[in-house]
């Protein structure tokens, strides 16, 4: 299966030469995707609101691109805003919704399990602090969500589901892959085709827009996105992930500066959408590794981590949350952090709040805005968009 995940993805970001023998699949699947959007988009089939207003953040493309430490920062810098956010995610490869569909959206503890809420969830629950749902029903999450004291639901990984009704969409992107070589699924790494990206609010590229897809009039150097000459193009920001200490993850010892792994060689372990992110990021850092590369969200066993040696290892932050109940000294993880320039985070702040309140204010024959509305709307400073 590893080897298969390898292919198809060095087939998806190779530069696009000549036709693949799965473009027939991925005209059938892009039929099917115009087709559900266009049953959306007639009413044929109706979104459904949660009860409080929802941002969605999520991508076009398969694999990581960033979603989790970005939902991660929008929690924080929106508390700081006077705005309360919970999260709903689909708790992607739990033990939980395959055992017991009937039990309906789950509420994230500190403690939880994450074979029962899934890898991501419980992290921005401990990282973030807020209430998380999981559900694979996302309004029926979502509206679970709406019952606590939150004022926005951020639905993380939603873009594609459409039956939610949403305020505000952010697509991300990874600067080092883009859009890969363009073509949809299975041929390429799109789960929608590239002109999705037209009807975003907010585009947030995730490091240096290396890619040669990212060089077109969409992107302040800019994918080239096929949509009319009318449709105006989406604000693109910029964002990258700092990682500062390393911490055992079997929580002994303190924090360690990365730079105090440069005396030797180290295993270096990503089960994540885009693992040579971290090894390159690692390397970055003078650290010299050896690379073990899993598929995301990988279940991670004892065996797994059975090198032949004594040399430390170090992993992701979503990688320990599934090695933790097995961890030894040796192991190590990497926490990592949104970044946002000054202007750049005004943006998306101010254009989430924006959107927000626009949602909530009632119409002006009913009074004055809601308590909820009012603190949005206050959440606002000079806008920069």
């Amino acid at each position: 299966m590893r080897d298969v995940e390898r292919y198809l993805t060095a087939l998806w970001y190779r530069p696009r030469r000549r036709p693949s023998l799965l473009q027939p699949l991925a005209w059938l699947y892009g039929a099917v995707v115009h087709a559900r959007r266009s049953a959306y988009a007639q009413r044929w089939l109706r979104a459904e609101s949660a009860g409080k207003p929802v941002v969605v953040i999520g991508n076009v493309t398969v694999g990581g691109t960033g979603k989790t430490p970005l939902t991660v920062w929008l929690v924080e810098s929106l508390r700081k805003r006077g705005v309360q956010a919970g999260v709903v995610a689909r708790g992607y490869r739990r033990s939980g919704r395959r055992a017991s569909p009937r039990e309906g959206p789950q509420v994230v503890r500190a403690d939880s399990r994450w074979e029962e809420v899934g890898d991501e969830p419980l992290l921005i629950h401990r990282r973030a602090g807020c209430v998380t749902v999981v559900g694979e029903d996302r309004v029926a999450a979502a509206r679970r969500l709406a019952e606590e004291a939150v004022d926005v639901i951020l639905c993380d990984d939603g873009l594609q589901h459409l039956r939610l009704a949403r305020d505000c969409e952010i697509a991300l992107l990874d600067g080092a892959r883009g859009l890969g070589n363009g073509r949809l699924l299975p041929a390429g790494p799109l789960r929608e085709p590239a002109g999705r990206l037209r009807e975003v609010d907010l585009i947030v590229v995730n490091g240096a827009p290396e890619h040669a897809s990212l060089a077109g009039p969409m992107f302040p150097a800019g994918p080239s996105i096929d949509a009319g000459p009318a449709t105006p193009a989406p604000r693109v920001l910029g964002m990258r992930l700092v990682a500062q200490l390393a911490h055992r993850v079997d929580g002994g010892s303190a924090p360690r500066p990365l730079e105090t792994f440069r005396a030797a060689r180290l295993h270096a372990v990503a089960g994540i959408g885009h693992p040579d992110r971290f090894f390159r990021d690692l390397e970055g850092r003078g650290l010299e590794v050896i690379r073990h590369a899993f598929p995301d969200h990988h279940p991670f066993a004892p065996r797994d981590l059975e090198f032949p040696d004594d040399l430390p290892i170090l992993m992701t932050e979503k990688d320990a949350v599934r090695c933790a109940a097995f961890a030894t000294p040796r192991m190590w993880h990497v926490p990592v952090t949104a970044q946002l320039d000054a202007a750049d985070s005004q943006a998306l702040l101010d254009a989430i709040c924006l959107r927000i309140a626009a949602a909530r204010r009632p119409p002006l024959a009913a009074g004055r805005p809601s308590e909820a509305a009012g603190r949005l709307i206050g959440a606002v400073g000079r806008p920069s968009l």
